[in-house]
């Protein structure tokens, strides 16, 4: 009996593909990449949903790190982005060669996908899923369960190790059929449709793009574009605010050593990174100046109040008096 290695995110398609490829004769694992950037969790919020869902559908699941690899694909994204700062079709190319080399480990014959063709608009179009299986040197070895007879017949169709009448014929962005089938199957838990990557959604995807203006992003800058007020200042880089109690310790945690945090000593309100771009240095007084007004202006001070400025892991401290400062203004720029 062949072994078959699914690509699973823990998405609808992805259970269905691993359900109708249970009705075939096949064994069946599952891959996961673990990411910043596309992270579900079990409704009860303390386990990874890939991995509850995986459970439930009776397959094992290796559970692989992505960041860097999605990471290296932000930065270097040969054939695009989509509507935000999502370049899909490396990524797609990325995960499926990480697959191909764990298809070899565990002994598996071909991959398996749950993309639909038509459903995503940038790495499901039709020239782009055979882009991605050439540039991976996986011709005819993806095997798409839910939308298979729409594609010609794969390796392990013609060899007989699966039946393609058995297959499906699903295309375009409806979900009307996925809902229908998961029904059938008794899947009544999965996540929403949309939302599912953080490089898909335009707030972030807009910080990304000013990173990526200024130099590469790190892990770092990924974990930061994802919580804060984020306004560029000037040319010399930017300020990340704290939004409320719960953000400002993600403000000090993410915190670079030697970069510069302000917050009010006495009075309750927001923390405040100043992180320079790529070649800018530390900040000059007029925005260290700046940070101070605005780290006044998003809270509840009235006239000149005193800011406290510290370096990360540095005795350096400063206190500074700031009149309170919110845009719109000249020298900040609010990125999202």
């Amino acid at each position: 009996m062949k072994k078959a290695l699914v690509l699973f995110s823990g998405g609808l398609d992805s259970m269905l593909a691993i359900r109708v490829m249970q009705e075939q004769p096949v064994t069946v694992e599952a891959m996961h990449g673990v990411s910043l950037f596309a992270q579900f969790t079990s409704s009860a919020g303390k386990r990874l949903w890939p991995a509850v869902a995986a459970e439930r559908l009776g397959v094992t699941l290796h559970l692989t790190d992505a960041n860097q690899q999605i990471l290296d694909t932000v930065n270097n994204a040969r054939h695009g982005f989509g509507s935000a700062a999502n370049p899909c079709i490396d990524c797609r190319i990325a995960m499926l060669r990480r697959a191909q080399a764990l298809m070899e480990e565990i002994g598996a014959s071909f991959l398996v996908t749950g993309e639909v063709v038509g459903q995503r608009p940038m790495s499901q179009r039709r020239f782009a899923i055979d882009l991605i299986e050439r540039k991976c040197g996986l011709e005819g070895l993806i095997v798409r369960p839910l939308t298979a007879r729409n594609l010609p017949p794969t390796i392990p169709e013609k060899r007989g190790w699966i039946d393609r009448s058995n297959l499906l014929d699903i295309q375009g962005r409806s979900r009307t059929r996925q809902i229908e089938l998961a029904a059938a199957f008794g899947i009544d838990d999965y996540p929403a449709a949309a939302g599912g990557c953080l490089l898909t959604q335009r707030a972030y995807g807009t910080r990304v793009h000013d990173l990526l203006a200024h130099g590469p992003v790190s892990l770092n800058d990924a974990h930061v574009c994802k919580f804060g007020r984020h306004l560029r200042l000037a040319d010399w880089g930017k300020a990340v605010i704290g939004r409320n109690a719960d953000e400002n310790p993600k403000v000090v945690t993410y915190a670079r050593p030697g970069e510069w945090l302000l917050a009010r000593p006495e009075a309750p309100g927001p923390t405040t990174l100043l992180r320079a771009y790529a070649g800018s240095g530390d900040p000059p007084e007029d925005v260290l100046d700046l940070g101070a007004a605005l780290t006044a202006g998003y809270s509840k001070a009235d006239g000149p109040t005193p800011v406290c400025a510290w370096r990360r892991g540095a005795a350096e401290r400063r206190r500074l008096t700031a009149l309170p400062a919110k845009p719109p203004r000249s020298d900040v720029e609010v990125l999202s």
